[in-house]
């Protein structure tokens, strides 16, 4: 899949929970056609005990988003300039 994002590109979160909110796109999985972005999407990882996690801990990390939900922010900051939509918040 052709993704208009790439890494390290400052995104506007377009729909879904995070939606009007800001990130910069840590990593990208054009074949799944999903993006992590910093910050946003937080879930929560149980690991497993290890020797650095004797108890084993609960990880909160970026989920992933799906790249037609994000949309680059200068692009995104030109189109509210218009009036068409009010710019997102940090």
């Amino acid at each position: 899949m052709k993704c208009h994002v790439k890494k390290g590109d400052e995104v506007v979160v377009l729909a879904g929970r995070e939606k009007g909110k800001r990130g910069k796109i840590i990593a990208v999985n054009p074949k799944a056609g999903r993006a992590i972005v910093e910050g946003l999407q937080m879930i929560k990882r149980h690991t497993r005990k290890s020797q650095e996690q004797p108890q084993g801990a609960i990880v909160e990390r970026e989920g992933s988003i799906h790249i037609s939900n994000l949309m680059k922010a200068g692009a995104f900051d030109a189109r509210a300039g218009k009036g068409e939509a009010a710019p997102a918040e940090k």
